[in-house]
């Protein structure tokens, strides 16, 4: 059941990113030879509007093949034949419907269950936020400027910043108290397992209901949580705060999803519903951030190519960028390979 589920939401996280791909390519005029989820040979396939529509057998991935995209093809209805701001529309739409379809399943989180306050449910007595006078009950609005709008920013900054925090650095935090807004530099301290804190902690479960605005608003908020928290993980990755082994790939994902459900299902299906929505909010936005990162072979390595020609008005020799992207695709499966590796070794071993 637990693959069944997994492969439904990958499914639509992909097809999702190709349709962006493909809308925008049909908007200006590409014509798209191919629109496949799945990878290999085909299982069914119909052609429309001069378009091959496929369901392949791998079910990992998808494609949205457009006629002249390695740029070979010249002529009427080639990627290469429209503007560069066209092509930078069709690149850029995959990776922002998949910020368009986490904020879609983030309506439907904030609007069934509300959204999670940064209101402080205990303050820890001998720490730093208790000897500055900070009150469970008070709201936490800023740390070191950044505006803290959910109670689970609280907890990833204090996680993501550990290593500044074990040099010294001060906490500026900005809480409301009694409606009064109130600053307290705070100085986190090791709370006996090498982890600083401050002192403080509240629930994600402390939720608030929320009205139709509060809704849109509040869902524009997960998605940015889930973005912010993606390039976090990204730089404590490359900081040496991350091990590879700690990443997870589509078989760790399974895996993950598999034990969300089994744990979710005593609490009855409105539940394991949620919980596979939010997991499906994390992929996508997920996908949505590392397909724009410019690197060879994804969306934002493409993008990185198309603003260079914008910028110097002359495109960049199509074989020299077609060996770049070669070369980072190569790179990219071999960093899958490994990461697959892991996840397969974590389970069984």
């Amino acid at each position: 059941m637990k693959i069944l589920i997994a492969l439904l939401i990958f499914s639509l996280i992909v097809i999702i990113h190709e349709l962006g791909h493909f809308l925008l390519a049909k908007w200006n005029g590409v014509v798209v030879t191919e629109f496949s989820l799945g990878m290999g040979p085909r299982i069914i396939s119909f052609d429309k509007g001069g378009t091959k529509y496929s369901w392949k057998l791998l079910p990992f991935g998808g494609s949205c093949m457009m006629l002249g995209e390695d740029m070979e093809e010249e002529g009427e209805g080639t990627f290469g034949s429209k503007s560069v701001w066209a092509r930078i529309s069709v690149i850029a739409a995959g990776p922002i419907f998949n910020f368009i379809l986490a904020y879609v399943l983030s309506v439907f989180i904030i609007g069934s269950i509300g959204f999670d306050q940064p209101v402080l449910l205990n303050v820890s007595e001998g720490y730093p936020a208790a000897e500055a006078g900070i009150q469970a009950g008070d709201t936490i609005t800023k740390i070191n400027g950044k505006t803290i709008r959910l109670y689970r920013e609280i907890s990833n900054y204090v996680t993501f910043h550990q290593k500044e925090m074990q040099k010294g650095k001060t906490l500026q935090v900005q809480y409301v108290h009694d409606g009064e807004t109130k600053v307290a530099e705070l100085t986190p301290v090791d709370n006996g397992s090498g982890r600083y804190v401050i002192g403080i902690s509240g629930s994600t479960n402390n939720r608030t209901k929320a009205n139709s605005l509060q809704v849109l608003k509040y869902s524009a908020y997960e998605v940015k949580y889930w973005i912010d928290t993606t390039f976090d993980s990204l730089k404590m990755l490359l900081q040496g705060g991350v091990k590879l082994d700690d990443v997870s790939g589509p078989v760790g994902v399974v895996d993950m999803i598999g034990d969300t459900y089994e744990e979710s299902q005593a609490d009855g299906a409105f539940y394991v519903w949620l919980n596979m929505l939010n997991i499906a909010i994390l992929l996508t936005a997920n996908l949505g951030v590392m397909n724009l990162l410019p690197l060879p072979a994804l969306d934002g390595g493409r993008l990185v190519f198309l603003i260079l020609e914008a910028i110097r008005r002359k495109r960049v020799n199509p074989e020299t960028e077609a060996k770049i992207h070669f070369a980072g695709l190569m790179l990219l499966l071999l960093l899958m390979v490994v990461v697959m590796f892991n996840d397969i070794k974590k389970i069984f071993l």
